[in-house]
């Protein structure tokens, strides 16, 4: 059974930043990806930013240039910093994994921006 925990998330002003964690229960290396999404009230789940097995990180086209998906193996973590942060990101942030056509999913943390 896969565990994914998700902590970070708070209550900041537009323009501040913040670092997501996500903590697995076993070898991240053992995924296919790791990735986050984030819920906003009345919307669908979004995918933010994934990191594949082999390092490659991409990003939404809406945080290019302001998210950063990174990833520590040695402590099975993977992280979300987020810089300069809009109203807009309001959302509850989860941690996914992905292995084959299985999906993890960790219960999420709230990120909340104020303008």
């Amino acid at each position: 059974q896969v565990q994914l925990v998700e902590s970070g998330g708070a209550l900041v002003q537009a323009g501040g930043s913040l670092r997501l964690s996500c903590a697995a229960s076993r070898n991240i290396f053992g995924f296919d990806a790791m990735a986050w999404y984030r819920q906003a009230p009345g919307n669908q789940r979004e995918l933010v930013a994934t990191i594949s097995r082999g390092g490659r990180a991409n990003c939404a086209d809406s945080v290019k240039g302001r998210f950063t998906i990174s990833r520590d193996m040695t402590k099975n973590m993977v992280y979300l910093q987020m810089l300069n942060l809009k109203p807009e990101d309001t959302a509850v942030y989860y941690c996914n994994a992905k292995l084959s056509t299985k999906d993890y999913w960790g219960k999420g943390t709230l990120v909340t921006v104020s303008s």
